[in-house]
């Protein structure tokens, strides 16, 4: 950082308690803070230099003592010197600040991802576990947290002044952040990008847990159902099982162990599975035709809300088999037929039942 720790703890607390700055509660704020100290001092100080030089020249060079003016030629040393130095500190500004950009951008792979819908006016965090907060965020000290994020309307902007984190959440589109909280603790959560009429109000509270009151917290919050259990219902009540079973004779491509591969669409272009293209590929299908299938997929465009969205990406994540999938549209099948048979034919279908379960 260029100061000693004891200048630098001094600046920390001083700014702190006068609260110029929020609390440094994750591991970037440190980081961020000093990349704005080393700024700001290179600022003061060029505004010092310039200064002093401005009441330097304007006593040495007034009228009373200079009363003919005095050409004075120019000097190609003072000219590279108030070049390049200047130069060169914007250059380590934007290297350094660079480096951190991409740094709290780019999320760890081992990071715990939470899914945070923004919309007029309020914050919805969606954890994989199948816990729902509303403008809260419960989350663990010590452990890496990427933040998922996406609008259901216009464009928010979610940040956590303590974090030194900020992001936009756009319509249509996932973001990413991720940060790891140092300090147990209550921080506040701002929207600050202006998004309509309450955005002022569009506030919330992050809590910063230990690791064991984390745990007591998932127990105590638990909806019973996960994420990924949600998009298993969705998947099979939008029929989605009846093209992506990974039958031999499917019209659609299997969707097992599909997340994190590499597609060749009907176009020939390779494309990386990810969040974004699953989101994608379910809302806008004739665009991302699996190569050797049929375009006949139908949109779901207006049908799914952003949050259904989220389960069925969550759901097709974590599909590492089709036996789940084959099992489901066996079992709806069979269910239709079921009313319609007396009490004797029921009996007699259930060891085909049985059989349709096994592996």
């Amino acid at each position: 950082m260029g100061l000693s720790p004891v200048i630098w703890q001094f600046l920390v607390k001083w700014l702190t308690n006068f609260a110029v700055i929020p609390p440094e509660a994750s591991t970037q704020a440190p980081q961020v803070d000093a990349l704005l100290v080393f700024m700001t001092l290179v600022s003061l100080v060029g505004l010092v230099l310039v200064g002093m030089l401005i009441a330097g020249f304007s006593i040495l060079y007034n009228k009373d003592r200079n009363p003919v003016a005095t050409q004075i030629e120019g000097s190609t040393l003072l000219e590279a010197t108030w070049t390049i130095i200047p130069l060169g500190l914007f250059l380590v500004m934007f290297v350094w600040g660079s480096v951190l950009y991409f740094r709290i951008y780019t999320p760890p792979p081992n990071a715990m991802n939470i899914y945070v819908v923004g919309k007029q006016w309020m914050w919805k965090a969606e954890h994989p576990t199948g816990q729902h907060e509303i403008d809260a965020l419960h989350i663990p000290a010590g452990v890496p947290i990427q933040i998922t994020l996406i609008s259901q309307d216009v464009f928010h902007s979610f940040s956590i002044p303590a974090f030194r984190v900020k992001r936009e959440a756009i319509p249509g589109r996932y973001t990413t952040e991720w940060f790891e909280a140092t300090t147990p603790g209550t921080y506040h959560l701002f929207c600050t990008q202006y998004c309509g009429t309450e955005h002022s109000g569009m506030i919330g509270e992050v809590t910063v847990l230990t690791k064991d009151d984390y745990k007591k917290w998932l127990a105590e919050s638990t909806s019973g159902v996960s994420l990924a259990q949600n998009g298993e219902r969705l998947f099979a009540s939008l029929s989605c099982n009846a093209c992506h079973n990974g039958r031999p004779d499917a019209r659609g491509p299997s969707l097992a162990d599909v997340y994190g591969s590499k597609l060749t669409l009907s176009t020939g272009q390779a494309v990386q599975v990810d969040d974004a293209y699953l989101r994608q590929a379910i809302l806008n299908p004739s665009s991302h035709i699996t190569q050797g299938y049929a375009p006949i997929m139908p949109t779901y465009q207006g049908q799914v809300s952003e949050e259904g969205l989220i389960s069925l990406v969550e759901y097709i994540k974590n599909l590492s088999s089709n036996y789940r999938v084959q099992q489901t549209l066996n079992t709806t099948e069979l269910l239709p037929e079921q009313p319609a048979r007396s009490a004797g034919q029921a009996g007699a279908t259930q060891p085909a039942s049985q059989g349709v379960t096994k592996p």
